[in-house]
């Protein structure tokens, strides 16, 4: 099975080792089960994935993203696309931008359906990201 693994590994991943509780949700199809704060959402019918490792982002994700379905998928997936190419540019720009936000890319492909669930929790992610550090990945407001 061909799995695209999208990582997003920011200053939080050193933390996270030492981090006291934590909070995983796997979600295959349409299970979803709590474990460890990695988030990992993976889906067997789109064969993708996203792993997310940062501390405190599960529990502000109950308290301030909007519930499923809110956005469509096609704006989660334009707004992504943006916050991607964006976070994929100061990647390769380590004198200018903090290598520990920005440690790796993220790898979007425009082209692929990667599912409401990977785009939604990419989204959400980005819209943490933004808040917690203080940073503007695009033009347009950020919208929670």
């Amino acid at each position: 099975m061909k799995k695209v693994l999208l990582l997003i590994a920011c200053a939080g991943m050193i933390v996270c080792s030492c981090a006291g509780q934590e909070k995983t949700i796997t979600k295959k199809a349409d299970d979803t089960t709590q474990v460890s704060d990695t988030i990992r959402i993976a889906s067997d019918d789109v064969e993708h994935e996203i792993v997310i490792f940062e501390p405190g982002f599960s529990a502000w994700m109950q308290s301030y993203a909007r519930p499923r379905d809110y956005y469509s998928q096609s704006f989660l997936e334009a707004r992504n696309q943006v916050y991607v190419t964006e976070w994929n540019q100061r990647v390769l720009q380590p004198a200018r931008y903090n290598t520990q936000w920005y440690e790796q890319e993220i790898n979007y492909r425009q082209n692929v359906d990667y599912g409401y669930e990977v785009n939604y929790q990419l989204y959400y992610y980005f819209v943490y990201f933004q808040q917690k550090y203080n940073q503007q990945l695009a033009a347009f407001p950020v919208r929670i």
